[in-house]
């Protein structure tokens, strides 16, 4: 593994897996694509570790001339496929998005993998026109319609057919990998006594993300299993750490709590999830395309079960901690330890809101050694602390066209339901 290109890299957990790589291998290099949507920024890679080795590509995962280009120039043995649309909120008001990046995005990156990496096999134009006459990215036929010969079909030559037949394990350096990164989303929602998701979990996604992902994971299994291509796949739980778009849950509430803005929390904030440090992330995908068996899945966490309002609760907590002096008036009434929880504002839920997700990671465990090294705690603690330490880092991001009117529509728009959580007796 040398050469390895990683979509949606100027993305959250993306630009961190960049910085984990390139500090711990000398010798690999990373091509990063990123479309540079609303929230993929080149600020995210700013001082970079030995950034000679990093090249920064501007596309769309959609543009396969792009893509078989890239993979034929840098020579590229791995992919690691972060690109997504992943804000459930967003997919509510824009689900036509989500299928065309998350679905076809990611059948248009398998479609030039088995291309660059799948054994050549001489066939005429006229069998590839049949075989390919439903794809989208079937250049038109040149008038030289002689057979092709071998001296005419060369590696890079896209004038073939890729069929079942001639792409197989065998047929495939021992190296490459494509390794593709999915959520816990496509899993549904789980009651409170349930056991948490494995790897065998039927999917049962409920937002327009959730399912789009869900597609792009059985095409990804589908091209495993039919072409033999060389796959892997993770689902992980909610990450979290620097670099995280601010309309996130927790970026957002760090953020509106340093200004003394109302913190909003869907319904009443009691929805689970598993929180998982980005850094911990990096680490077991990293380990996973070291040692991890081609066709498994591996699901990934960070071991814990907090609501969404605990959450809260331990951010506001951690501020007042950190920044003592920025808020002034009477501790909140429910959270006495804390000035800024008296913030907290319940507002109109989400539709088909998941209550919640749980994850079993011992499979990754059992098999590769991996487990979180970042408690909850020292997580939340970290992350913190690196939102007030990059101030122009977030005026930058809030900069960004678009981003004002989004929070106004997904959050400011809401019709609250409850009142601040300080008049609402037992929240």
């Amino acid at each position: 593994m040398t050469s390895i290109l990683i979509t949606g890299g100027a993305g959250f957990i993306g630009a961190n897996f960049i910085r984990y790589v390139l500090q711990g291998d000398s010798a690999v290099r990373v091509v990063n694509l990123d479309a540079l949507t609303y929230a993929g920024s080149l600020e995210n890679l700013r001082d970079l570790p030995d950034a000679t080795r990093h090249t920064f590509i501007q596309g769309d995962i959609c543009d396969r001339p792009l893509i078989d280009k890239l993979l034929r120039e840098h020579q590229i043995d791995t992919i690691v496929h972060f690109a997504a649309e992943s804000h459930v909120d967003r997919s509510i008001h824009n689900p036509g998005q989500f299928i065309q990046t998350n679905i076809v995005g990611t059948f248009t990156l398998l479609e030039a993998a088995r291309a660059a990496w799948c054994a050549k096999d001489v066939r005429s134009q006229k069998s590839e026109v049949s075989n390919n006459l439903a794809t989208s990215d079937l250049r038109p036929l040149s008038s030289d319609l002689r057979p092709l010969t071998a001296d005419r079909c060369s590696p890079t030559s896209d004038l073939r057919p890729l069929t079942a037949d001639n792409c197989s394990l065998n047929s495939v350096a021992p190296r490459q990998r494509f390794h593709h990164v999915s959520t816990d989303e496509v899993f549904g929602s789980l009651h409170s006594h349930d056991p948490a998701f494995t790897e065998t979990t039927p999917y049962d996604p409920s937002s327009p993300y959730s399912a789009s992902k869900a597609a792009s994971d059985h095409i990804v299994r589908a091209y495993a299993r039919t072409y033999g291509l060389p796959v892997t796949m993770t689902n992980c739980s909610n990450n979290y750490g620097p670099y995280q778009f601010p309309e996130k849950l927790i970026p957002l509430m760090i953020l509106n709590a340093l200004e003394g803005k109302p913190l909003p929390v869907y319904g009443d904030g009691m929805q689970i999830r598993d929180w998982l440090y980005v850094e911990d992330h990096c680490e077991a995908i990293w380990k996973i395309l070291q040692h991890g068996q081609p066709g498994e899945t591996y699901n990934i966490g960070g071991d814990n079960q907090p609501s969404n309002l605990e959450i809260v609760r331990t951010i506001c907590s951690l501020l007042d901690e950190l920044v003592p002096t920025a808020v002034s008036g009477q501790r909140s009434a429910v959270s006495p330890q804390s000035f800024r929880a008296g913030l907290i504002t319940f507002v109109k839920d989400r539709p088909g809101h998941d209550r919640r997700y749980a994850m079993d990671i011992s499979k990754i465990k059992r098999e590769l050694g991996w487990q979180p090294r970042h408690t909850l705690a020292d997580g939340l603690r970290q992350t913190v602390q690196w939102y007030l330490d990059h101030p122009e880092w977030i005026a930058a991001i809030r900069g960004q066209g678009g981003y004002q009117t989004w929070m106004e529509k997904n959050y400011t728009a809401r019709q609250e339901v409850s009142g601040q959580i300080s008049k609402v007796s037992g929240k």
